[in-house]
């Protein structure tokens, strides 16, 4: 279980850095802080209507395709 802020952004950045690598995951760091971003409103544009239950296949489908393969969680 993650316990506080330090362990978020370190497990964040080390995902980040799995997928993209180090410099795209910095990239995408630094897009993210430049942009006006708000996930409160990018998610629900992404989702607008969508049901629950439509949502939730998305996710478990994508999860199939994408299996975890990062270190547990100790």
């Amino acid at each position: 279980m993650i316990n506080n802020t330090i362990d978020i952004m370190d497990q964040g950045f080390a995902c980040l850095v799995e997928k993209l690598g180090i410099i795209n995951a910095e990239r995408f760091i630094a897009m993210i802080k430049r942009e006006d971003f708000d996930y409160t409103v990018w998610r629900r544009e992404y989702f607008g209507d969508m049901a629950l239950d439509e949502i939730n296949g998305e996710a478990v489908s994508y999860a199939e395709k994408h299996p975890h393969k990062g270190q547990k969680n100790v």
